[in-house]
């Protein structure tokens, strides 16, 4: 019996993809993400911000939460603000998929769309469009006097995953992992992650993974910044939470891979996850194919495919 849905966050399954990756040598380890309350591995992140803002004294009681959001961090807000008795307030891209809108309504959160730069359209979200939602959720804020829960600046979000995801996914794996790799949005995942597998074995490679097209990280010139995979590649060459010395290597994943990675998760392994998931079940069997042989590759599924209904992501059609 839980006092109320936040005691519901994490402790999420291990999964062993072992019919995706029949024929590779090696495991992935997939950690269900979307199997928080809130439909994605944002809703550590939201939990431990408010605590954090609320052990500290930032964040006053029934003072006003802000925070940009490509729908998985302001759905997750959404949830912790309406039992703690915060207003929120989520600003999101319209390109970002429609159905993350409606989640964050329905519970309860005050939506702020932002019109996309003229170099973007629906369904690519860039670091430009990015940078206008920044602009507004500061506007926001100054205007609310409310408190910002930045998910792009404050450890909570690395420190959610060091002490939650990663402590889980050793523990559930039994110690047995060999690499990591993460789509990369705050780089709060990856850090995190990264952060505790390597305390606890400093041989785990761990790699970050980007779009092709986007990859600034891995040092790709003249991105194009135009890629579907919500939530992460937003060809930002810096990101404060990203820790470049846990960094063993960089992964690129076009669209095409991607869609159909979670097209295959989907009809496989019976994981309706999203566009990330696609992009990180890719680059794991990327490392599979590599040397050495036999590696035993942890991913995290981000979130719900349910989120995605109205995309291309589900549709019939061929990836293209």
């Amino acid at each position: 019996m839980l006092e109320s849905v936040l005691g519901a966050i994490g402790g999420t399954p291990l999964v062993d993809l072992s019919r995706v990756t029949r024929g590779l040598e090696g495991r992935v380890l997939a950690k269900l993400e979307y199997l928080n309350p809130g439909g994605s591995k944002k809703d550590r992140i939201a939990l431990r911000m408010i605590e954090d803002a609320e052990a500290s004294g930032a964040l006053r009681p029934g003072q006003t939460v802000v925070e940009l959001t490509s729908g998985n961090t302001g759905t997750g807000l959404a949830i912790v603000c309406s039992v703690k008795g915060y207003p929120f307030v989520a600003v999101m891209s319209v390109g970002n998929s429609r159905e993350r809108a409606q989640m964050m309504r329905a519970l309860g959160a005050e939506l702020v769309l932002v019109e996309q730069a003229d170099v973007t359209r629906d369904g690519y979200v860039s670091g430009a469009d990015l940078a206008l939602v920044e602009e507004a959720a500061q506007s926001v804020a100054r205007d609310r006097g409310a408190f910002r829960a930045d998910q792009f600046a404050l450890p909570g979000n690395p420190d959610a995953h060091a002490e939650g995801t990663a402590s889980e996914m050793w523990d559930q794996a039994n110690g047995e992992i060999t690499a990591f790799c993460e789509f990369v949005g705050s780089g709060g995942t990856f850090t995190g992650v990264a952060r505790t597998l390597k305390a606890k074995d400093a041989s785990i490679a761990c790699y970050v993974v980007e779009p092709v097209g986007a990859a600034v990280l891995g040092g790709e010139e003249a991105p194009e910044h135009r890629h579907r995979i919500q939530g992460g590649g937003y060809a930002m060459p810096e990101l404060s939470l990203l820790d470049r010395a846990l960094v063993d290597g960089f992964l690129a994943v076009t669209d095409v891979d991607a869609i159909d990675g979670a097209r295959r998760l989907a009809r496989e392994e019976g994981i309706l996850a999203g566009f990330s998931a696609g992009a990180v079940l890719v680059a794991a069997e990327q490392l599979l194919r590599c040397d050495p042989r036999g590696q035993t590759v942890a991913i995290v599924i981000a979130d719900s495919g349910m989120k995605y209904l109205s995309t291309d992501l589900w549709n019939d059609e061929p990836p293209s």
